[in-house]
């Protein structure tokens, strides 16, 4: 049936465009205010006269910062991170949400290693128990202090789980008359058609390694081995000696402020989430819904 097109049914349309265009302005304000002010003057940005377009347009916060080898060293950090930390939260999902995506038949203790997954999603030991194991296991100061506390994203897991329960049951009963094994059925028949969800953790695990600060500061000492979110964290102007400047550097210093700088660290730590969400973002809310309704 073709809906007809009143006059109504178009004010309608109009009205709807209008107000989702107004709501994808409001949500682009915030960032392009800050690229507005990290392209300004420091005097301009500390005043609060920008807004939409830079005033005293200069490079000089994006040269503070990607001027630094400290910066790059970082980045690489951040990149194995991401790499380490991302295969392994994969690995941990993917052996662990098919297992538990199986019927109590099939997988007798189930709901007993679902229980300890919830429970850790309620409960956490803390800040202080948890660096007194990653101390007590010899992990302060490497890049594994970052990846094995978070090796199991049970958020992740409980996706999966819910996308593997969802696909036909005569999938699995089919591989395994052919003779199948149980690594078998999941490589060669469910992850294939996991691809979705498996898309959509991916970029859940990516975002969270790439984004992390916090156990960067607790478990890191060594200047060299902290990750980017870390660095641009503990970046500050007034840990600078200007007393051992030069007058070019003091003239430099004076275009940049701390707002300024804030913001360039805000879009540079954004361009790797940027460039590799284009790729996984269609599979995102399918990913999400897959599984959830039930026929």
């Amino acid at each position: 049936m073709v809906q007809s097109k009143t006059i109504a049914y178009r004010i309608g349309s109009v009205l709807i465009y209008v107000v989702l265009a107004f709501a994808a302005f409001l949500s682009l304000v915030p960032l392009i205010n800050t690229v507005a002010v990290s392209l300004s003057s420091s005097a301009a940005a500390n005043a609060g006269l920008v807004y939409f377009l830079p005033k005293g347009f200069t490079w000089s916060s994006y040269e503070k910062i990607l001027g630094d080898t400290a910066f790059w060293r970082a980045f690489l950090v951040s990149v194995e991170r991401v790499i380490l930390g991302g295969g392994l939260n994969m690995l941990m999902v993917i052996f662990m949400g098919f297992p538990l995506s199986r019927s109590t038949q099939q997988f007798k203790y189930r709901n007993i290693y679902m229980w300890f997954l919830m429970f850790t999603m309620l409960f956490s030991g803390g800040i202080i128990p948890t660096y007194m194991v990653v101390n007590k296991l010899g992990l302060i100061n490497t890049i594994w202090s970052l990846i094995l506390p978070g090796a199991v994203p049970v958020f992740n897991v409980i996706l999966l789980m819910n996308f593997l329960r969802g696909l036909p049951p005569a999938l699995e009963e089919a591989a395994i008359m052919d003779g199948a094994s149980p690594l078998t059925v999941l490589f060669k028949v469910f992850l294939p058609l996991a691809i979705p969800s498996l898309a959509t953790i991916a970029l859940f695990t990516i975002v969270g390694q790439w984004n992390s600060f916090f156990d960067g500061l607790i478990y890191i000492n060594d200047q060299a081995k902290i990750p980017l979110q870390t660095y641009l964290q503990q970046l500050a102007l007034q840990n600078q000696m200007k007393a051992t400047m030069t007058p070019t550097e003091l003239i430099n210093l004076a275009k940049v402020s701390q707002t300024t700088l804030n913001s360039a660290k805000i879009l540079v730590s954004m361009i790797p989430i940027l460039l590799v969400y284009p790729f996984l973002q269609r599979y995102l809310i399918h990913g999400l819904v897959l599984g959830s309704v039930k026929e």
